[in-house]
This record gives structure tokens, sequence and C-alpha cells, in this order.
């Protein structure tokens, strides 16, 4: 027999193996992700991680409810919902326009404050996501569901009592309007935008874990995606606030580049998807190993953010 023939023998054979085995056991191609026929609403999809996200899930299946102030253009969603989440009005209308049960909902939309007050950076960074799960999805969700928020690394330091005893006041409070009118009530109101976006990656943070609880007997699971730098309609401000690229370059880890936006799609992805049955109430933190080494005292840790100090600090100054 020729090596030609012998070659062509072994591949034929060989296409013939992946053909048959490819799409699983029982010869069906396998949707392990389970967002096929799913009813996944999802914020911020307009752009950035947002949109990369909503791409994906049309990809795998899903029947996507795209919510965001800008146009959405992507081929293949269901049906594109202006909303503006600094107003309860505005998002309950948006869920009008949803089927009742809702599989995933994906909490991505956000501000970085540098263009907003603190009390609107709040609203859309914090409360539209709070008034969405505990007025809207606790009665359209049900057994399998899950939520996933999009947070910050910002926001490490969520668990110290000094940021714990600042935040959740505004976490405890009942409703839209009550929790509003405790921060308007509070020296918070007085603190810039840009100060809002760190309150409110810290107030998220705390409240996966809060919510994974009350919504544990419902079987439904909550998570969360920690971004490092990253790529985005947001860079230039996330560049001035941090004071240059290279601030911003100090935490990406080995990557040493910013992360791209379909890089945190991806995980957010995952965690509301049927791979991740058994994970709730995770911080996933994606930053290329960077907040790790910092936790090990590897490389010197970034300074976190203190809130009880900042206002007692602003209120000695007014004193």
């Amino acid at each position: 027999m020729s090596i030609s023939l012998l070659l062509t023998i072994l591949i034929y054979n060989k296409g013939r193996y992946f053909n048959n085995n490819y799409k699983g056991r029982d010869n069906e191609m396998k949707d392990y992700f389970g967002y096929v026929g799913k009813i996944c609403v999802i914020t911020g999809a307009a752009s950035g991680m947002g949109k990369a996200a909503t791409e994906m899930l049309v990809d795998l299946g899903a029947r996507v409810y795209a919510l965001d102030w800008a146009d959405v253009n992507i081929d293949g969603i269901e049906k594109y919902i202006h909303t503006d989440l600094s107003q309860k009005e505005s998002i309950n209308q948006a869920f009008q326009e949803i089927p009742n049960h809702i599989d995933s909902f994906f909490g991505i939309a956000g501000v970085s404050g540098a263009k907003c007050d603190f009390i609107t950076t709040t609203k859309i960074d914090l409360i539209s996501n709070k008034y969405i799960c505990e007025e809207i999805l606790a009665n359209r969700m049900s057994e399998g569901g899950s939520i996933a928020f999009m947070t910050s690394t910002g926001g490490i330091g969520w668990e110290k009592e000094g940021n714990k005893k600042v935040y959740l006041p505004v976490l405890e409070a009942k409703g839209w309007e009550a929790t509003v009118e405790v921060l308007e009530k509070s020296i918070l109101s007085q603190l810039p935008g840009t100060l809002g976006y760190p309150f409110s990656k810290l107030a998220m943070n705390y409240y996966v874990a809060k919510l994974q609880k009350e919504f544990s007997s419902k079987g439904i699971r909550v998570n969360a995606v920690l971004p490092g730098s990253t790529d985005t309609g947001l860079k230039d401000e996330f560049t001035n606030m941090a004071g240059g690229e290279e601030e911003l370059l100090k935490h990406c880890g080995y990557a040493h580049r910013l992360a791209q936006s379909q890089e945190m799609g991806k995980p957010i992805v995952f965690l509301n998807s049927d791979m991740a049955s058994y994970i709730s109430g995770e911080l996933m933190i994606v930053d290329y190993g960077s907040t790790i080494e910092e936790t090990a005292q590897i490389k010197e840790a970034a300074a976190t953010i203190d809130l009880s100090a900042l206002l007692e600090h602003i209120a000695n100054m007014k004193g």
C-alpha cells in the first residue's frame, strides 16, 4: 500500500470519527449552557460588556430583551427597550414589555459618576438593581433562575465594617422611594458622582451575599463578576478618575493590558448558565491575578476606600 493511500485512509477515518462523536454520546449537539429558548433580560446592552454579553446570549439561542438608554443594534434580540434606570417609572414600563416569566437577569448597566451627581450615579449603579430584584424578579422568576451583576474590583473592601456601616442603611430600606430618601438625607448626597461609583460597587458586592440568601429558598442563584480595568466606552472617564492609563494598567495582572469587553461578557454569561448550576454567592474577580497577588501580599495592595473614615473627615471639615 502506498504512503499516499495510507494517509488518505487515515484522514478519512479520523474525519469520520470526529463527525460521529462531535455531537456527543447520543449523537446530538449538547446545549450545555442551557440558554436555548430562555428569557434573558440584560441592562446596558448597547455597548461594552453588556453588548458583548448580549451578542453571546443571542448566539447561544436565548430570547434576549435588551434594556438601555442608547439604542441597541444587535441582530437576533427579541426586543430593545429604551430605559432610564435612574427612574422607577421607566423601569416599570420596561418590564411591562417583557414576558411575565424571566429565566435570567443580567445587571450590567453602569455609569462612572463623572457626568452624574452622587444620587443619580447610585440610582443607576445600585438602586435600579435592588428595585428590579426585590420588586420585579422576586415575583417573576422561579427555581432554576439566575441573576448576575457586573460590579467591580473597585468594590473590594465591601466586607469592612466601616464600609458596611455606610451602605447598609441604603440596602435595608424598603422600596425605591425609601431607598432614595435614605441617600438624600445622608451626607452622602453631598459627595461627587465619582464617589457614587465605588459606593455602589461596595454595596453591590455585599448585596450579592444578601440576595443569594434571600433567593435561595426559590432555587434562584445570584452571582457577580468583578472586572478589573477594561477597555470600554467609559475608559476615558475611568482613566481620568484613576490619574492616567498607567494607573489602570497596574491592576491588570500578567495580562499587561486592559481587558476587552468580551473578556468580561464571557464570565457573566457563564455564571448565569447551566454550566454554573452549583455556583451562587460568587464574586468572581476577573483581573488576571492582580487582586489575589495583592491579597497574598505578593505585590503591594492598592488602597481600598473607607467610606466611614471619608464621611467622618467631611463632617470634621464642616464642623
